[in-house]
């Protein structure tokens, strides 16, 4: 799991890198303003959610800021839809970001799921008392 979460903070901050290009583009080029901010805050929060996720204090706290990324990914995904149906971006340049953000969503969709699945693995070792240092007896030499 660790190495899929260097991963992802990798491809998120190269993903943000990308968008704020696209931004610039976008309001320079473009004079497109309303969907260009749009895209910029969804598309770097990705990145700034994951690095907040990876400096949690506990899983539940890891998890729920990695939701939020997830989240954000898929509403990039929609802004960038948007701004291809518009003609703001071409067949090319959509092609391209699109498929570094479709990766991105599946990875954080992928950690989400894992991580969901501890938790809930966790806390059914709690309820059965797997685990609990408590429930250990201690041996004769102790």
């Amino acid at each position: 799991m660790k190495e899929s979460r260097s991963i992802v903070a990798s491809k998120s901050k190269a993903f943000a890198l990308r968008i704020i290009k696209l931004y610039k583009y976008l309001s320079c080029e473009k004079k497109e303003m309303v969907l260009s901010r749009q895209i910029l805050r969804s598309g770097t929060s990705i990145g700034a959610n994951i690095t907040e996720a990876l400096s949690g204090i506990s899983t539940n706290d890891f998890y729920a800021k990695i939701y939020v990324s997830f989240k954000e990914s898929s509403e990039t995904k929609y802004w960038l839809e948007l701004l291809h149906e518009s003609d703001y971006i071409n067949d090319e340049q959509f092609a391209s970001i699109y498929a570094d953000c479709i990766e991105l969503n599946k990875l954080l969709s992928s950690i989400t799921k894992s991580t969901r699945e501890k938790i809930i693995n966790n806390k059914l070792r709690k309820v059965q008392g797997i685990g609990d240092t408590q429930s250990v007896k201690p041996t004769p030499n102790s």
